[in-house]
């Protein structure tokens, strides 16, 4: 599929979004499933509308979220614009899933048969300028960013239902989720557990790792069932708990660890 040069031209769409970027906070905000766009030149991926509307297609609620917390902490939020069918912006360019071929169990049509040049055009489209803002952004920061990526997960998955409602995961750096996690319960009555419902064996901390671990920043994954963002209250609501416990967390941390 060749796709034209003005891609994004009828729809003003950038692949990837900046938000405040003035913003005093030190702590980054990154939301790689914000948006469940899918270029008219993709034909859907040959998926009917409700598929669009699905978890499958992007994090439902994880943008206004991320907004709201933007908004408490004075911080600022880097965003994809394209839905995680057509590249998800959390996964490598060498993954399968960067461009699944199935999402829980359905069958993308678009996505079964693309060749070297399609996944290459892709990559240049939609994950590097995402990767690059995030990297630019960090860069331009006067202090060294504490990495917080906001995601939210359907509460039943391929038929079971889940437990967790809240999910802090991380990587090799646990030194943030370590203290949300002894102080969670302060802040929130939500089942809260490390790692759920992914954690770093499934593939999902392709950013903290990239732009966190490898930077030596301070990071974080969030991950939020997406009944409880089901309106601009709840997600306010939780938009407010994320953000006092997150506050209390860093507190905790000595300041040179900040920094290290």
């Amino acid at each position: 599929m060749v796709l034209p040069n003005n891609i994004f031209a009828e729809d003003a769409m950038q692949a990837a979004t900046l938000v405040n970027p003035q913003a005093t906070s030190s702590v980054l905000l990154v939301c790689e499933h914000a948006s469940n766009f899918i270029p008219a030149d993709y034909a859907m991926l040959g998926l009917p509308e409700d598929a669009k509307q699905s978890h499958i297609a992007w994090d439902p609620g994880a943008l206004e979220l991320s907004c709201h917390l933007a908004d408490l902490l004075d911080a600022r939020l880097v965003h994809s614009n394209i839905s995680r069918l057509i590249y998800d912006c959390n996964r490598p360019p060498k993954a399968l899933d960067a461009m699944p071929a199935s999402s829980e169990g359905r069958v993308i049509p678009g996505n079964e048969n693309i060749d070297d040049n399609e996944r290459a055009r892709r990559i240049a489209w939609f994950y590097d300028p995402f990767k690059t803002l995030l990297a630019d952004t960090i860069a331009s920061m006067p202090d060294k960013p504490i990495l917080v990526t906001i995601h939210s997960f359907t509460p039943i998955y391929n038929g079971q239902a889940r437990d967790v409602e809240f999910g802090i995961l991380h990587d090799s750096d646990s030194r943030l989720a370590d203290l949300m996690l002894e102080h969670a319960s302060t802040h929130t009555k939500l089942n809260v557990m490390r790692n759920k419902p992914y954690g770093p064996q499934d593939g999902v901390t392709h950013t903290l790792k990239q732009h966190g671990v490898n930077n030596g920043c301070l990071n974080v994954m969030l991950e939020i069932s997406n009944v409880l963002l089901s309106s601009d209250s709840k997600q306010k609501e939780i938009a407010s708990m994320i953000a006092a416990l997150l506050s209390d967390a860093l507190g905790k941390l000595d300041k040179n660890e900040v920094a290290a």
